[in-house]
């Protein structure tokens, strides 16, 4: 019997603009998915979760993987349809997946999932592959059999974090620049408004099309535009009438939201906590009108949270339509931000939120 877990993880901003090829800035959290496996003598990989009691996915590696019910089966089976298809050899598996990590709560619970399946069936294979590879197969499962077509930046904070660091990557060439966290300084609070969303809904794959829509009326003026990433807020602004109105705020938005990453990181660095957390406070300010992807709830949180002293800054963090937000505070803060959203939060909407503060951890790995 093996074990191997996988962290979720919180972006501390840059948002929607890995599937443009653009900057984001994510940190691998406590909160976390394990598997424990065992291998079978046959060809048949079978898998239980604890969240969903009574399901379990079952197929075999020696015929064609299809995508089918439960719904939450097709990460499992996408990432050993794409194991297969990068031509590593697979055996049988029986595996339970336990998580700490909430799902539905926008901190990549989906990644973390598609990652410690894939390190439990290499490892069961006496395999191993670097950390990028995986994190590019994980993708492929999530957009070919959960059919999110989700950018790179959820598998690959799962699959290499470092432990007491934010990762700064660059969704085009993958280079990473590691930034330290000192939890001494700071912490990093998360809560989870408890609003359940999906992001195989029809919305993702909306604003995906609307960037790409953006880029191919640049693209007539500026032809070695290939993305959003290559694009500055005058050029955004000079194309604005050829435009819709949406198309205009979307691209605004990644545009944007690029230029706040580079300069996060760098305000980390230098340890300019207050500029750090105004740079969050204008992420979601834009995620909010021009990306419309906020919801009255990430709000009300956002607005509350910075009320109390101590918080930095605050913003939604994930995909959207619910989930969770970020919070950047000093360490004494934290006792203070919990009482003061438990009972906002909960007057306002009759509902707990989930709150928790958490350091940065490392990427997936082997317990046992």
């Amino acid at each position: 019997m093996r074990i191997v877990r996988a962290p979720g993880r919180v972006n501390l901003i840059g948002e929607h603009t890995d599937y443009n090829d653009g900057f984001v800035f994510p940190m691998a959290i406590e909160p976390e998915v394990k598997i424990v496996c065992r291998s079978r003598k046959d060809d048949i990989i079978r898998i239980a979760s604890t969240v969903y009691s009574g399901e379990f996915v079952e197929f075999s590696v020696q015929k064609k993987i299809e995508r089918g019910k439960p719904a939450w089966g097709n990460y499992v089976r996408g990432v050993a349809a794409e194991l297969i298809a990068a031509g590593i050899p697979l055996s049988g598996m029986d595996a339970l997946i336990c998580n700490s990590l909430p799902v539905g709560s926008g901190l990549s619970s989906s990644a973390a999932i598609e990652v410690s399946t894939a390190r439990a069936i290499l490892l069961l294979a006496g395999l191993e592959i670097e950390a990028n590879r995986l994190a590019l197969i994980c993708q492929k499962a999530e957009q070919e059999y959960a059919q999110v077509p989700c950018g790179i930046m959820d598998q690959m904070i799962v699959a290499a974090g470092r432990a007491g660091h934010a990762m700064m990557l660059d969704c085009r060439d993958f280079n990473k620049q590691f930034v330290p966290i000192n939890s001494k300084e700071l912490r990093i609070v998360i809560v989870n408004s408890m609003v359940k969303h999906d992001l195989g809904d029809s919305q993702y794959a909306i604003r995906r099309r609307q960037c790409e829509e953006g880029v191919a009326i640049l693209k007539r003026d500026h032809p070695e535009i290939t993305a959003l990433r290559d694009v500055s807020l005058e050029q955004v602004e000079a194309a604005k009438d050829r435009m819709s109105e949406i198309v205009y705020r979307r691209c605004r938005h990644v545009v944007s939201e690029n230029t706040r990453v580079i300069e996060m990181a760098q305000k980390l660095l230098l340890q300019r906590y207050d500029d750090a957390g105004d740079l969050m406070a204008r992420s979601h300010n834009s995620l909010r009108d021009d990306y419309e992807v906020s919801c009255v709830e990430l709000d009300f949180l956002v607005e509350e949270a910075m009320k109390v002293k101590g918080v930095y800054g605050a913003r939604m963090t994930g995909g959207g339509f619910g989930g969770s937000i970020v919070i950047l505070a000093q360490p004494r803060a934290l006792e203070a931000i919990s009482e003061h959203l438990h009972k906002t939060y909960t007057a306002k909407f009759d509902r707990q939120p989930a709150v928790f503060a958490t350091t940065a951890t490392a990427g997936a790995s082997v317990v046992e």
